[in-house]
């Protein structure tokens, strides 16, 4: 299309949404925000990209939007430790300088310090 047909002024490129930032970084310790558990960041997702059905399985009152950063986690709660998937709105800070005890941690990142964990050099890129 020319700048023409879309009107005086316009441009023909299209201007890209607003990208939130990550608000966590990689061996961040955090904390869901309404749910009790916590864990050690390892990834993270500029925006949604986990399944369609992980998605619609959660509440609709819950449901985070999904153009928002999404993290990995090496979680742990009371009666366990697990991979959790969850929206930058879902998480706040762990400021327990308690260390995460999930068993893969020890595979990926150095000791805590400093309330955050080390990636080991071997997973950095």
């Amino acid at each position: 299309m020319s700048p023409e047909e879309h009107g005086p002024g316009a441009s023909a490129h299209p201007i890209a949404p607003d990208v939130a930032h990550a608000s966590f970084s990689i061996g961040d310790v955090v904390r869901h925000r309404m749910l009790d558990f916590r864990g050690v960041i390892f990834d993270v997702d500029p925006v949604f990209a986990n399944s369609e059905e992980w998605y619609q399985s959660i509440p609709e009152t819950l449901r985070p939007r999904k153009d928002q950063p999404f993290y990995h986690l090496l979680a742990e709660n009371a009666e366990s430790s697990y991979v959790a998937y969850v929206s930058q709105q879902n998480l706040v800070p762990d400021d327990s300088e308690e260390p995460v005890e999930h068993p893969a941690i020890a595979g990926l990142f150095d000791r805590l310090d400093d309330g955050r964990y080390g990636l080991k050099p071997l997973h950095r890129h």
